[in-house]
């Protein structure tokens, strides 16, 4: 029988409040005339979306997972931090608990890799000090644009992680790890070349997320798993897929353009990575994560494949307009992909309620 982990809700709750708040923000920036709603919210982007929203679910979910309470910490710093980050303007409180928050992800990834230390907890490990390295940086001052790279890193070097360890099965060569350990070197060094040289700093982290992208092809049992004849499995490996390919992509656009400090190609380096990769593994892995942190069981739909089409088809869109300088073109992309991930919120809470009247 189903039972809802409610420890968990409030948690959820900010994090998705902070998540949507963040989507608004976003269209703000991207052009579209909004109001404001707080004198922040344009500026918050990109905190709230990784901090607030991504930050809040990736604790809570570890916390869950190893069922230690002072891990639950980061999350309510990050969901206090977003709420005074949201709603007070050029105020020191939000950052500084959002930066304590992002210091709590890195202390839980310590302890994780003291209990098991492997390629994919110090994958994840290096990840997380990234996340700090960001947030230390803004608090200090920075511009989103000089540090974005870190929080980049934060959320790439996670899931590279995750998927390291869920493609151990395929027991990769030793030769496919060293590829792999090289790549993380050259990937991490592109973060420090950054801070004193954004081109080259950017070329160099383009060429990593392709070498990532490409090594995925032979070594990520995602790639195996597109023609699986369980369906749900079958709608992971596609999500999985398609965002290694967009990090590729990403890649590209930044090894080609450099350093952008905003406009056209600055998005498109940018959201290649956060919406085609970050985003679409998020859909691939929810019906993983969220029966593990609430306890519900998410049935698979087929119509789940109408969000991921329309993310992809949407960015590919944005991109388009990105790219070729279209700015109405880049405009309605950008919109559609928020829609594709508000269809995606409410399919997957129509799932976990039609999961919970089940087991009732």
């Amino acid at each position: 029988m189903n039972r809802l982990n409610k420890a968990v809700v409030p948690f959820l709750g900010i994090a998705i409040l902070a998540f949507l708040f963040a989507l608004w923000g976003g269209l703000m920036r991207m052009g579209w005339r909004l109001p404001a709603i707080t004198p922040s919210l344009a500026m918050a982007h990109g905190p709230l979306m990784i901090s607030g929203f991504l930050g809040t679910l990736i604790t809570v979910e570890r916390a869950v997972a190893l069922k230690q309470r002072w891990m639950f910490i980061p999350a309510i710093l990050a969901g206090l931090g977003s709420l005074f980050t949201l709603l007070i303007k050029n105020f020191w409180l939000g950052p500084v608990l959002l930066t304590l928050a992002s210091l709590g992800g890195a202390a839980i990834l310590v302890e994780i890799t003291r209990r098991e230390t492997a390629l994919y907890t110090v994958t994840m490990l290096f990840g997380a000090a990234a996340w700090f390295a960001g947030s230390v940086f803004w608090l200090g001052g920075w511009q989103i644009f000089q540090i974005v790279m870190f929080w980049q890193a934060f959320l790439v070097l996670t899931i590279l992680g995750e998927r390291l360890e869920l493609s151990r099965v395929l027991r990769p060569s030793a030769a496919a790890g060293r590829i792999f350990i090289g790549i993380l070197v050259v990937y991490l060094a592109s973060l420090l070349v950054f801070l004193s040289d954004m081109q080259w700093g950017a070329r160099l982290n383009g060429a990593s997320l392709l070498a990532f992208s490409l090594w995925s092809l032979r070594n990520d049992i995602a790639w195996r798993n597109l023609r699986h004849p369980l369906a749900l499995t079958r709608y992971i490996a596609w999500c999985l897929a398609l965002g290694f390919a967009w990090m590729g992509l990403g890649g590209l656009i930044s090894l080609g353009l450099g350093a952008q400090a905003a406009g056209p190609g600055y998005d498109a380096a940018l959201h290649a990575v956060f919406v085609g990769f970050v985003i679409s593994m998020i859909f691939g892995h929810a019906p993983i994560i969220f029966p593990a942190v609430l306890g519900v069981q998410i049935s698979f739909n087929p119509l789940f494949y109408i969000q991921l089409i329309l993310l992809h088809v949407s960015l590919a869109v944005r991109m388009l307009g990105s790219l070729a300088n279209l700015h109405e073109v880049r405009l309605w992309g950008g919109l559609l992909n928020e829609v594709a991930i508000l269809v995606f919120l409410g399919m997957t809470v129509h799932s976990i309620r039609r999961s919970l009247k089940a087991s009732v």
